[in-house]
C-alpha cells in the first residue's frame, strides 16, 4: 500500500469516527447527574410534604416537572445553580415560617429578620422590583461607557438580572406556601391574577433574554430587553399601591382548575419572547438609523416617545391621586429615557450587536413564542370546554389571541416562505408587541368578558 493510499484512509477513518458521537445519556458527566438525583429528591420531598394538597392532576404534573427540569438543567447549565439557589432559599423561607412548635405561622413574616427583610413574598418581589431597575440602568450605563468600563457596566447588569430572576422565583414559590397558609381552599399556584403573572412575565422575560445573552456571548441587547421589564415592574409597583394586588386572594370559581397550571405559564412563555423580539426589533431600527438627522426618518424614537410618554393617561382612569402622581413620575422617566437614547444613538449603535444577530435572536424569539402560544391557546380551548361547555365563544381574550396568534404566524410564513428580514421584520414584531399588550391587559382595561379575572 503507497503512501497515497495510506492518507486516503485514514481520512475515511476521520471522517467515519467523526459521525460516531457518544450517546446523549453517555455525554452526561458527574455533575449531570448529581443534579438529577437532587431534583428527583426534590420531586419525592414536596410529593412526601404536601401530596396531601394535590389532587391527581398535580400529581401527574409534579411527575412530569421533576424529568423537565433535569433537562432543563442539562439543556443549559447556569439553570441547574438557579434552582438550587431557589430551591435552598424557599426552604429556608418555609422553615423559618415554622416556629418553635414545628407549626407554620405567617405572623412570624412580620418579626423574623429574614422572613421580613428578604425571604417573604412580598420582599423577595420588592427586591426583583428594585434589582431589575438597578440592571436596567447598568446596562445603559454600559452603552455610554468605553469599551472596558462599558463591558464591567453590561456584567453587572446581568449579575443583577440573574439575582432578579432568582429572587422572583423565592418570592413565587414562598408565596404559593404562604396561600396554603391562610386557609385550605385559598392556597394555589401564583399565576391567578394581574399582579402574579405580571411577576410571572418579568422573571420568565429576563430568564429569555439571558439565555440569548448567554448563546451569543453578546451583552449589549440587554439595554433593550430590560426596558421593557421595567417598564412591567413599573405597572406591578403602581398595581400594588393602588389596588393593594400583593394580598392573597381566593380563587374564583373558574380558576380553580389544574387547567390554569399549565396554560397560564405557556401564555407568558410567549408573552415574553414577543416582548424581546419587539425590544431587539426596536435596537434594530436604532442602529439602522444611527447616522440619520432627518426627524422623519426617526419614527422608531417618535414612536416610542409617544407610547411611553402617553401611557400614564391610559393608567390613571379610575386611579386615586397618588397612582395619579406614580404615573407623572413615569412620564418624566420616560421622556428621560426617550431623550438619551434619541441623544446617543450613535453610540448606542456602535455598542449593539450586528444586524444578523438582532435579526436571528428576534426570528428565534417568535419561534419559540408561537410554539408555546399555540400550546396555551389549545390548552385554553380544552379548558374552557370543561369550564363552560365550549371550546370557543368569541369572548374578547379569546378574540384578541387568536389576532395575536394569526400576527405571529403571518409573520413566520413570511420569514420561512418569502425569506423576510430587516426593517419590515422588525417594525412588524413592534406591531406584534402592541397587539399582545392589548391582548394581555388592553382587554381588561376596556372590554369585559369571561377571561375578565384582573380588572384595574
Amino acid at each position: 500500500m503507497n503512501t497515497a493510499t495510506r492518507t486516503i484512509d485514514l481520512k475515511r477513518g476521520k471522517d467515519l469516527s467523526a459521525g460516531l458521537e457518544p450517546g446523549y445519556f453517555a455525554r452526561r458527566d458527574p455533575w449531570d447527574w448529581l443534579f438529577a438525583l437532587l431534583v428527583v429528591a426534590g420531586g419525592l420531598w414536596a410529593f412526601a410534604h404536601y401530596h396531601a394538597s394535590m389532587d391527581i392532576y398535580e400529581k401527574w404534573i409534579l411527575a412530569g416537572t421533576v424529568p423537565s427540569l433535569i433537562w432543563l438543567g442539562w439543556f443549559w447549565r447556569p439553570l441547574r445553580v438557579l434552582m438550587v439557589v431557589v430551591a435552598a432559599l424557599s426552604l429556608l423561607a418555609i422553615w423559618l415560617y415554622h416556629g418553635p412548635e414545628g407549626q407554620a405561622d405567617l405572623a412570624r413574616g412580620d418579626h423574623v429578620f429574614l422572613l421580613k427583610y428578604f425571604l417573604s413574598s412580598q420582599s423577595a418581589i420588592l427586591w426583583m422590583s428594585m434589582l431589575f431597575f438597578m440592571s436596567t440602568a447598568f446596562y445603559w450605563g454600559g452603552m455610554f461607557m468605553r469599551d472596558g468600563r462599558g463591558a464591567a457596566f453590561e456584567g453587572l447588569g446581568s449579575r443583577l438580572t440573574w439575582v432578579a430572576v432568582t429572587l422572583a422565583l423565592v418570592g413565587t414559590m414562598v408565596r404559593w406556601f404562604e396561600s396554603h397558609q391562610i386557609g385550605p381552599d385559598i392556597g394555589h399556584i401564583p399565576v391567578s391574577n394581574l399582579y402574579e403573572v405580571f411577576v410571572l412575565f418579568c422573571w420568565m422575560t429576563a430568564a429569555f433574554y439571558l439565555y440569548y445573552e448567554d448563546q451569543y456571548r453578546t451583552r449589549s441587547m440587554g439595554a433593550f430587553a430590560l426596558l421593557v421589564v421595567s417598564a412591567a415592574v413599573g405597572f406591578l409597583l403602581w398595581y400594588t399601591v393602588v389596588r393593594e394586588a400583593h394580598e392573597i386572594q381566593p380563587l374564583v370559581p373558574a380558576l380553580k382548575s389544574w387547567w390554569m397550571k399549565l396554560h397560564v405559564p405557556a401564555n407568558f412563555i410567549g408573552y415574553g419572547t414577543f416582548a424581546i423580539a419587539a425590544m431587539l426589533g426596536f435596537a434594530y431600527l436604532i442602529k439602522q438609523s444611527a447616522t440619520e438627522t432627518r426627524w422623519w426618518k426617526l419614527a422608531p424614537l417618535w414612536v416610542l416617545g409617544v407610547v411611553l410618554c402617553f401611557e400614564p393617561l391610559v393608567f390613571r382612569q379610575g386611579a386615586t391621586d397618588k397612582g395619579g402622581s406614580y404615573w407623572f413620575v413615569y412620564f418624566g422617566v420616560s421622556a428621560l429615557i426617550v431623550g438619551g437614547i434619541l441623544a446617543g444613538r450613535r453610540r448606542i449603535a456602535s455598542r449593539l450587536p450586528s444586524f444578523e444577530v438582532l435579526d436571528d435572536v428576534m426570528y428565534k424569539a417568535i419561534a419559540v413564542g408561537f410554539a408555546f402560544f399555540t400550546i396555551a391557546t389549545v390548552l385554553g380551548a380544552l379548558w374552557a370546554a370543561e369550564a363552560w361547555g365550549g371550546y370557543w365563544s368569541w369572548d374578547p381574550k379569546e378574540t384578541w389571541a387568536l389576532i395575536v396568534w394569526l400576527n405571529y404566524a403571518a409573520w413566520l410564513h413570511m420569514r420561512l416562505m418569502k425569506g423576510l428580514r430587516g426593517t419590515v421584520a422588525a417594525w412588524w414584531a413592534l406591531v406584534g408587541l402592541a397587539i399582545t399588550t392589548f391582548a394581555f391587559i388592553g382587554v381588561n382595561m376596556f372590554l369585559s368578558g369571561l377571561h375578565s379575572y384582573g380588572a384595574l
